[in-house]
Protein backbone atom coordinates (compact mmCIF):
# COMPACT_ATOMS: atom_id res chain seq x y z
CA UNK A 1 0.00 0.00 0.00
CA UNK A 2 1.17 3.43 -0.82
CA UNK A 3 2.08 5.76 2.03
CA UNK A 4 2.19 9.62 2.23
CA UNK A 5 3.70 12.21 4.24
CA UNK A 6 2.17 13.54 6.96
CA UNK A 7 1.87 16.91 7.21
CA UNK A 8 5.53 18.46 7.79
CA UNK A 9 6.44 15.66 9.93
CA UNK A 10 9.43 13.02 8.80
CA UNK A 11 6.32 10.02 9.06
CA UNK A 12 4.61 8.49 6.01
CA UNK A 13 1.60 6.50 6.66
CA UNK A 14 -0.39 4.55 5.07
CA UNK A 15 -3.96 5.36 3.50
CA UNK A 16 -5.83 3.10 5.59
CA UNK A 17 -5.29 3.44 9.58
CA UNK A 18 -5.45 0.81 11.57
CA UNK A 19 -8.00 1.58 14.63
CA UNK A 20 -7.80 -0.24 17.73
CA UNK A 21 -10.45 0.76 19.80
CA UNK A 22 -12.23 -2.50 19.71
CA UNK A 23 -9.19 -4.23 21.01
CA UNK A 24 -9.59 -5.47 24.62
CA UNK A 25 -13.12 -4.12 24.74
CA UNK A 26 -14.85 -5.79 21.93
CA UNK A 27 -12.66 -8.19 20.71
CA UNK A 28 -10.20 -10.70 22.81
CA UNK A 29 -6.28 -10.38 22.31
CA UNK A 30 -6.19 -13.45 20.29
CA UNK A 31 -8.54 -11.58 17.63
CA UNK A 32 -6.59 -8.84 17.86
CA UNK A 33 -3.60 -10.43 17.38
CA UNK A 34 -5.08 -11.56 14.20
CA UNK A 35 -6.02 -8.02 13.42
CA UNK A 36 -3.00 -6.63 13.56
CA UNK A 37 -0.97 -9.42 11.76
CA UNK A 38 -3.21 -9.04 8.85
CA UNK A 39 -3.29 -5.49 8.68
CA UNK A 40 0.74 -5.30 8.75
CA UNK A 41 0.78 -8.22 5.72
CA UNK A 42 -0.78 -5.25 3.87
CA UNK A 43 1.06 -2.66 4.16
CA UNK A 44 -1.06 -0.75 6.96
CA UNK A 45 1.18 0.75 9.28
CA UNK A 46 -0.66 3.56 10.91
CA UNK A 47 -2.09 2.01 14.42
CA UNK A 48 -4.09 4.50 16.19
CA UNK A 49 -5.29 4.08 19.93
CA UNK A 50 -5.29 5.63 23.29
CA UNK A 51 -4.79 5.34 26.87
CA UNK A 52 -8.67 5.41 27.88
CA UNK A 53 -9.61 2.44 25.14
CA UNK A 54 -10.75 -0.49 27.42
CA UNK A 55 -9.36 1.21 29.98
CA UNK A 56 -5.76 0.91 28.77
CA UNK A 57 -5.95 -2.37 27.33
CA UNK A 58 -5.77 -1.46 24.02
CA UNK A 59 -2.40 -0.05 24.53
CA UNK A 60 -1.19 -3.49 26.05
CA UNK A 61 -2.33 -5.77 23.64
CA UNK A 62 -0.56 -3.68 21.03
CA UNK A 63 2.13 -3.63 23.20
CA UNK A 64 2.40 -7.21 23.79
CA UNK A 65 1.78 -7.67 19.95
CA UNK A 66 5.07 -5.42 19.03
CA UNK A 67 7.35 -7.09 21.48
CA UNK A 68 6.37 -10.57 19.80
CA UNK A 69 6.37 -9.78 16.91
CA UNK A 70 9.38 -7.66 16.75
CA UNK A 71 8.35 -4.70 14.19
CA UNK A 72 8.07 -1.55 16.07
CA UNK A 73 10.31 0.25 13.22
CA UNK A 74 7.38 -0.44 10.76
CA UNK A 75 4.40 1.13 12.96
CA UNK A 76 3.60 4.36 13.30
CA UNK A 77 2.00 4.57 17.14
CA UNK A 78 -0.55 7.05 17.35
CA UNK A 79 -2.06 7.74 20.54
CA UNK A 80 -4.12 9.89 22.68
CA UNK A 81 -4.88 11.25 26.27
CA UNK A 82 -7.49 12.73 27.96
CA UNK A 83 -8.02 15.65 30.01
CA UNK A 84 -7.02 17.66 31.77
CA UNK A 85 -3.91 18.69 30.35
CA UNK A 86 -1.92 19.94 33.03
CA UNK A 87 2.03 19.53 32.95
CA UNK A 88 1.80 17.05 35.41
CA UNK A 89 -1.05 14.78 34.25
CA UNK A 90 0.36 15.19 30.80
CA UNK A 91 3.56 13.80 32.08
CA UNK A 92 1.99 10.86 33.93
CA UNK A 93 0.15 9.95 31.11
CA UNK A 94 2.90 9.69 28.46
CA UNK A 95 4.59 7.41 30.82
CA UNK A 96 1.53 5.33 31.91
CA UNK A 97 1.17 5.10 27.85
CA UNK A 98 4.97 4.47 27.23
CA UNK A 99 4.52 1.30 29.88
CA UNK A 100 1.34 -0.36 28.27
CA UNK A 101 3.02 -0.12 24.86
CA UNK A 102 5.89 -1.04 26.03
CA UNK A 103 7.84 1.49 23.97
CA UNK A 104 10.62 4.55 24.31
CA UNK A 105 8.65 6.80 22.14
CA UNK A 106 4.96 7.62 20.98
CA UNK A 107 5.11 8.78 16.99
CA UNK A 108 2.11 10.90 17.32
CA UNK A 109 0.46 11.50 21.00
CA UNK A 110 -2.42 13.65 20.67
CA UNK A 111 -5.19 15.65 22.69
CA UNK A 112 -8.44 13.74 22.76
CA UNK A 113 -10.52 16.24 23.22
CA UNK A 114 -10.19 20.57 23.81
CA UNK A 115 -9.63 21.36 27.43
CA UNK A 116 -11.38 24.66 28.43
CA UNK A 117 -10.31 24.09 32.24
CA UNK A 118 -6.68 24.31 31.77
CA UNK A 119 -4.49 27.15 30.32
CA UNK A 120 -3.33 26.37 26.21
CA UNK A 121 -0.24 27.85 27.64
CA UNK A 122 0.87 24.94 30.42
CA UNK A 123 -0.70 22.56 27.78
CA UNK A 124 1.88 23.36 25.14
CA UNK A 125 4.88 23.68 27.23
CA UNK A 126 4.57 20.08 28.53
CA UNK A 127 3.78 18.96 25.37
CA UNK A 128 6.82 20.59 23.79
CA UNK A 129 9.26 18.97 26.82
CA UNK A 130 7.99 15.53 25.79
CA UNK A 131 8.63 16.24 22.12
CA UNK A 132 12.37 17.46 22.80
CA UNK A 133 13.13 14.31 25.69
CA UNK A 134 12.28 12.18 22.78
CA UNK A 135 9.56 10.52 23.88
CA UNK A 136 7.01 11.81 21.02
CA UNK A 137 7.85 12.58 17.59
CA UNK A 138 4.77 15.05 17.19
CA UNK A 139 1.72 16.40 18.89
CA UNK A 140 -1.47 16.02 17.52
CA UNK A 141 -4.90 16.92 18.55
CA UNK A 142 -8.50 15.16 18.14
CA UNK A 143 -11.81 16.61 17.75
CA UNK A 144 -10.49 20.11 18.28
CA UNK A 145 -12.32 22.78 15.85
CA UNK A 146 -10.41 25.14 13.51
CA UNK A 147 -10.84 27.86 16.32
CA UNK A 148 -9.17 26.02 18.71
CA UNK A 149 -6.31 25.01 16.51
CA UNK A 150 -5.80 28.37 15.55
CA UNK A 151 -5.47 29.81 19.67
CA UNK A 152 -3.10 27.12 20.36
CA UNK A 153 -0.87 28.29 17.26
CA UNK A 154 -0.48 31.74 18.67
CA UNK A 155 1.19 30.91 21.65
CA UNK A 156 4.29 31.33 21.94
CA UNK A 157 5.83 28.36 22.86
CA UNK A 158 10.19 29.10 23.96
CA UNK A 159 10.58 31.60 21.33
CA UNK A 160 8.21 30.18 18.60
CA UNK A 161 4.45 29.70 17.60
CA UNK A 162 3.65 26.07 18.80
CA UNK A 163 1.06 23.95 16.35
CA UNK A 164 -0.09 20.51 16.19
CA UNK A 165 1.04 18.49 13.34
CA UNK A 166 -1.58 16.31 13.41
CA UNK A 167 -5.44 16.52 13.86
CA UNK A 168 -7.70 13.63 14.16
CA UNK A 169 -11.49 14.72 13.34
CA UNK A 170 -14.21 12.76 12.24
CA UNK A 171 -15.18 12.44 8.99
CA UNK A 172 -18.26 10.39 6.89
CA UNK A 173 -21.03 10.83 4.93
CA UNK A 174 -23.73 12.21 7.96
CA UNK A 175 -20.25 14.61 9.16
CA UNK A 176 -19.06 16.79 6.66
CA UNK A 177 -18.67 19.72 8.86
CA UNK A 178 -14.81 19.29 8.27
CA UNK A 179 -14.86 20.25 4.56
CA UNK A 180 -15.69 23.75 4.92
CA UNK A 181 -12.88 25.13 6.97
CA UNK A 182 -10.30 22.47 8.97
CA UNK A 183 -9.69 20.34 6.02
CA UNK A 184 -8.76 23.55 3.85
CA UNK A 185 -7.07 24.88 7.07
CA UNK A 186 -4.64 21.95 6.92
CA UNK A 187 -4.11 21.46 3.88
CA UNK A 188 -2.73 25.26 3.41
CA UNK A 189 -0.78 24.62 6.79
CA UNK A 190 0.67 21.23 5.42
CA UNK A 191 -1.00 19.64 8.93
CA UNK A 192 -1.75 15.87 8.43
CA UNK A 193 -5.34 14.70 9.03
CA UNK A 194 -6.06 10.70 9.84
CA UNK A 195 -9.57 10.94 10.18
CA UNK A 196 -12.02 8.27 12.09
CA UNK A 197 -15.23 6.70 11.93
CA UNK A 198 -15.84 6.93 8.23
CA UNK A 199 -18.59 4.40 8.92
CA UNK A 200 -19.83 6.33 11.34
CA UNK A 201 -19.31 3.85 14.12
CA UNK A 202 -20.98 1.44 12.08
CA UNK A 203 -24.41 3.40 11.07
CA UNK A 204 -23.41 3.85 7.77
CA UNK A 205 -23.38 0.05 7.55
CA UNK A 206 -27.04 0.05 6.78
CA UNK A 207 -28.06 -2.13 10.16
CA UNK A 208 -29.70 -0.01 12.85
CA UNK A 209 -33.66 1.37 11.52
CA UNK A 210 -35.43 4.18 13.03
CA UNK A 211 -36.77 2.07 16.10
CA UNK A 212 -33.56 3.24 17.97
CA UNK A 213 -34.16 0.66 20.85
CA UNK A 214 -33.43 -2.09 18.48
CA UNK A 215 -29.64 -1.83 19.11
CA UNK A 216 -27.80 -5.14 18.93
CA UNK A 217 -26.56 -6.31 22.33
CA UNK A 218 -22.15 -6.19 22.00
CA UNK A 219 -23.07 -3.40 18.55
CA UNK A 220 -20.91 -0.46 18.79
CA UNK A 221 -23.73 1.95 19.52
CA UNK A 222 -24.59 -0.98 22.94
CA UNK A 223 -21.30 -0.62 24.00
CA UNK A 224 -20.75 3.56 23.54
CA UNK A 225 -24.57 4.70 23.55
CA UNK A 226 -23.30 8.34 23.46
CA UNK A 227 -23.30 7.11 19.62
CA UNK A 228 -26.86 7.02 19.45
CA UNK A 229 -26.83 10.60 20.28
CA UNK A 230 -24.60 11.67 17.28
CA UNK A 231 -26.18 9.66 14.71
CA UNK A 232 -29.50 8.94 15.44
CA UNK A 233 -31.20 11.71 13.88
CA UNK A 234 -33.93 11.99 10.97
CA UNK A 235 -31.65 13.90 8.98
CA UNK A 236 -28.66 11.08 9.43
CA UNK A 237 -32.00 8.02 8.75
CA UNK A 238 -32.85 10.20 5.46
CA UNK A 239 -29.14 9.98 4.72
CA UNK A 240 -28.59 6.07 5.80
CA UNK A 241 -31.90 5.38 4.03
CA UNK A 242 -30.56 7.27 0.23
CA UNK A 243 -27.57 4.94 1.16
CA UNK A 244 -29.63 1.77 1.03
CA UNK A 245 -31.03 2.49 -1.90
CA UNK A 246 -28.38 3.92 -4.29
CA UNK A 247 -26.74 0.25 -2.98
CA UNK A 248 -29.11 -1.52 -4.19
CA UNK A 249 -29.05 0.00 -7.44
CA UNK A 250 -26.03 -0.12 -7.88
CA UNK A 251 -24.91 -3.48 -6.62
CA UNK A 252 -22.29 -2.44 -4.28
CA UNK A 253 -23.09 -2.93 -0.36
CA UNK A 254 -23.20 0.60 1.42
CA UNK A 255 -20.21 -0.12 3.66
CA UNK A 256 -18.35 0.14 0.84
CA UNK A 257 -19.92 3.08 -0.66
CA UNK A 258 -19.50 5.23 2.28
CA UNK A 259 -15.76 4.11 2.74
CA UNK A 260 -14.91 4.77 -0.68
CA UNK A 261 -16.40 8.12 -0.94
CA UNK A 262 -14.23 9.23 2.46
CA UNK A 263 -11.23 7.81 0.55
CA UNK A 264 -11.45 9.60 -2.31
CA UNK A 265 -10.62 13.10 -0.50
CA UNK A 266 -7.27 13.79 -1.00
CA UNK A 267 -7.34 16.27 1.85
CA UNK A 268 -7.51 12.96 4.52
CA UNK A 269 -4.41 11.35 4.34
CA UNK A 270 -5.35 8.32 6.55
CA UNK A 271 -8.47 7.10 7.14
CA UNK A 272 -8.67 4.98 10.37
CA UNK A 273 -10.88 1.79 9.87
CA UNK A 274 -11.31 -0.38 13.19
CA UNK A 275 -13.51 -3.52 13.41
CA UNK A 276 -13.93 -7.11 15.45
CA UNK A 277 -12.84 -9.00 12.63
CA UNK A 278 -10.40 -9.16 10.12
CA UNK A 279 -13.25 -9.03 7.56
CA UNK A 280 -13.43 -5.12 8.57
CA UNK A 281 -10.39 -4.49 7.66
CA UNK A 282 -10.47 -6.51 4.23
CA UNK A 283 -13.70 -4.40 3.59
CA UNK A 284 -11.76 -1.39 3.60
CA UNK A 285 -8.73 -2.48 1.26
CA UNK A 286 -11.36 -3.14 -1.46
CA UNK A 287 -13.36 -0.28 -1.16
CA UNK A 288 -9.66 1.36 -1.56
CA UNK A 289 -8.71 -0.95 -4.43
CA UNK A 290 -11.98 -0.37 -6.11
CA UNK A 291 -12.23 3.40 -7.00
CA UNK A 292 -15.72 4.69 -7.41
CA UNK A 293 -16.99 6.26 -10.40
CA UNK A 294 -17.28 9.56 -10.38
CA UNK A 295 -20.96 9.87 -11.01
CA UNK A 296 -21.26 7.86 -7.73
CA UNK A 297 -19.63 10.51 -6.24
CA UNK A 298 -21.38 13.07 -7.31
CA UNK A 299 -24.77 11.25 -6.13
CA UNK A 300 -23.47 10.53 -2.99
CA UNK A 301 -22.17 14.12 -2.71
CA UNK A 302 -26.10 14.82 -3.17
CA UNK A 303 -27.38 12.91 -0.97
CA UNK A 304 -25.59 13.50 2.23
CA UNK A 305 -25.40 17.49 0.97
CA UNK A 306 -26.86 19.11 4.28
CA UNK A 307 -27.74 22.73 6.54
CA UNK A 308 -26.33 22.03 10.04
Amino acid sequence: MNQRPLGRSDLSVSRIGLGCVTFGREIDEKTSFEIMDYATSQGINLFDTAGSYGGGESERIIGRWLRDRGCRDRIVLQSKLKPRYTREHIRASLEESLARLAVDHIDVYMLHEFDSLTPLEETMHALTLSIRSGKIGVAGCSNFTIEQMQTARTIENHNAPFRFEVVQPMYNLVARQIEADLLPYCRENRIGVTSYSPLGAGFLTGKYSRDTNMVSRGSRFDVVPGHRDIYFTPTNFSILEGLKLLSAQVGIPTSRLALGWVLRNEDVDSVLVGGTSVAHIQNALEALQSELDPKLITKLDELSARID
